[in-house]
């Protein structure tokens, strides 16, 4: 297989996925906002980014101080803003069509949404000396008609996170391989007195994880487009991916009050999982910073094992949910941003990145800064990967993927029935 037809398939339901449809903006062929100039007559270049927890939180202040440094007619102006913050401030930007000049994106439907409505610069030639020297795979959740529409600057898969000290108290020698071993380990934890799982209900996306990974398992990552194509989640891999779900809620697996936790707050999933209080928690390669930050972390006492496979599914074990993150420029911002971009995403700087910030390198001269074993063992399963799903709150439009993230926590907080779930979600991809 090509390297180009692995990177396809990796992130196989990217591009199709975009294709269920998008809401009406009110804004079409560019957008007036961004920095504009300050006082001293230097050009501002608004920047948002969801960088809110060490180390990242200092290394990007840091970055954009040493870009003004070498080019003292440009300030950067940075928003630093939390995930679910994030979401919703670009949700109204996005609809008002004045978005920044830079800002994040997972890519998927919700940057096709923004370039259907002619609010995305496009950066093909701009960047190409840039997205030459990346890993291939990175580029494809951001690429469109073979456009480039923001540069990476992160790839990642999601998978459990667990307390080899906690699984041993519990008498687990070994990771579950299957959805049955995983319910059974489940309950050899409580049985051992110990909460099996940390979840941060209160903010929908990370219960998401585990619906988005059960029904991959089940449909497979062909069954997944298929049904991004059709607009139909109602189809029966998904109405058992909701099904095991509520097989796994129905064992109360997760930590005390998880219906109103956060993920990085001191009291949320991350602190939880970082101070040993839950055996595991299913999260993005991300996870051991987080749970160092927000707790006291675990240490030589984290591992990591790849979501169980489901007996019967379509889906392999070897198939990875995640995706990455990068960045997208404004229609019409200052040309000054696309420079900044470019230097912010030299294979000096993301070499900074891997061993500062602990990302995954997204540039090939910056792969052998790789040293963290955590994050090795992401880009083990990455490396291994005979398929790739997006993020499906990111894979689709805004309107499907808040469906999803809501229903699914409808469902594990006993609201919803799988049904519902699998009809909900299909009502408004076909009307979206």
């Amino acid at each position: 297989m090509s390297a180009s037809e692995f990177s396809r398939r990796r992130f196989l339901s990217a591009a199709s996925a975009a294709g269920i449809g998008a809401v009406a903006l009110t804004a079409c062929g560019g957008s007036d906002s961004g920095g504009g100039t300050d006082s001293s007559g230097r050009t501002v270049i608004e920047w948002w980014h969801i960088q809110t927890t060490a180390p990242s939180k200092t290394i990007w202040p840091e970055r954009a101080k040493a870009y003004e440094a070498a080019h003292p007619k440009v300030r950067i102006k940075l928003v630093a803003l939390e995930n679910e913050a994030f979401k919703s401030k670009m949700t109204a930007v996005t609809s008002s069509g004045k978005l920044p000049d830079i800002y994040h994106t997972w890519g998927g439907g919700v940057l096709k949404q923004q370039i259907d409505a002619g609010l995305v610069e496009d950066l093909t030639e701009s960047i190409k000396p840039v997205t030459d020297a990346m890993v291939p795979a990175s580029l494809e959740a951001y690429k469109f008609d073979d456009k480039m529409y923001a540069v990476p600057i992160d790839i990642g898969a999601v998978g459990f996170w667990y307390n080899k000290a906690l699984f041993k108290k519990a008498g687990i020698s070994t990771p579950p391989a299957t959805w049955a071993d995983y319910l059974d380990a489940i309950k050899k934890l409580k049985s051992a007195g110990i909460t099996p799982i940390a979840l941060a209900g209160k903010e929908k996306w990370p219960g998401m994880y585990y619906w988005a990974y059960l029904a991959t398992r089940i449909a497979g990552v062909e069954g997944m487009q298929k049904a991004a194509d059709a607009k139909d989640f109602t189809g029966d891999a998904f109405i058992k991916a909701g099904e095991h779900l509520k097989e796994l809620v129905a064992l109360e697996p997760f930590q005390k009050g998880f219906l109103g936790a956060a993920y990085s707050s001191p009291t949320g999933e991350a602190a939880t999982m970082g101070n040993g209080k839950a055996a595991m928690e299913l999260m993005g390669q991300w996870a051991p910073v987080t749970q160092a930050d927000a707790g006291k972390g675990i240490g030589k006492d984290l591992g990591f094992f790849a979501f169980p496979e489901v007996a019967g599914g379509k889906g392999s074990g070897t198939d990875a949910f995640g995706g990455g993150g990068g960045y997208a420029v404004r229609k019409g911002a200052p040309k000054e941003a696309v420079d900044f971009l470019k230097w912010f995403m030299s294979a000096e700087n993301d070499r900074l990145l891997v061993e500062k910030a602990q990302m995954m390198p997204v540039v090939k001269d910056a792969t052998s800064a790789l040293t963290d074993p955590n994050l090795k063992m992401v880009s083990d399963m990455l490396g291994k990967a005979t398929g790739f799903q997006l993020y499906l709150d990111q894979a689709y439009p805004p309107a499907v993927g808040q469906e999803i993230n809501d229903s699914v926590a409808a469902l594990i907080a006993g609201a919803k029935s799988p049904e519902q779930v699998a009809r909900s979600i299909t009502q408004v991809a076909k009307s979206a």
